[in-house]
């Protein structure tokens, strides 16, 4: 065994190390993204109906007149942190999970396995998509959530000017 095919073996070893944690992550993204998609309908038709209450006002309002409007915004950012890492994320670990079968795949497709290489792509494409419907989820939510925000925060320092 030349260095060269120790070096490939020693990679490819590694990354099937990181197959089952990237799997496990793409599981978390998808359920995140299920719960969070739950919470924002049920924010959606609170809103529709008007009767949704402001959490940029009660934070606010909770920290009192000293709060300043990049206070606000970096709370706002808070809130979006995690819908934009998951929507940025996932579709990565998405090409990760299925990278990481293809090497196997291709090697039962060279010695004409063809099971071998039917499970290898299954897990191959079904990694992908549970994380690029992850990712669209969050994408969809963090948009819409992003502008109910900033219409919030205008609507907050309207109410200050006002008063002022």
């Amino acid at each position: 065994m030349t260095a060269f095919s120790a070096i490939e073996t020693l990679l490819y070893d590694v990354s099937r190390v990181f197959l089952a944690p990237v799997m496990l992550l793409i599981a978390v993204a998808l359920a995140y993204a299920l719960v969070s998609f739950g919470g924002f309908a049920v924010e959606a038709w609170q809103r529709r109906r008007g009767i949704h209450p402001c959490a940029l006002s009660a934070f606010a309002q909770a920290h009192g007149r000293t709060l300043a409007s990049d206070d606000l915004e970096l709370w706002i950012m808070r809130r979006l942190e995690w819908p934009r890492i998951v929507s940025r994320t996932a579709p990565m670990l998405g090409l990760i999970a299925t990278m990481i079968p293809m090497g196997p795949a291709l090697l039962a497709l060279g010695s004409g396995n063809a099971g071998e290489v039917g499970r290898n792509m299954v897990a191959a494409f079904s990694a992908v998509i549970l994380a690029l419907l992850a990712a669209s989820i969050c994408f969809f939510i963090l948009t819409i959530r992003r502008r109910w925000l900033l219409q919030d925060l205008r609507d907050l320092e309207r109410q200050r000017e006002e008063r002022d």
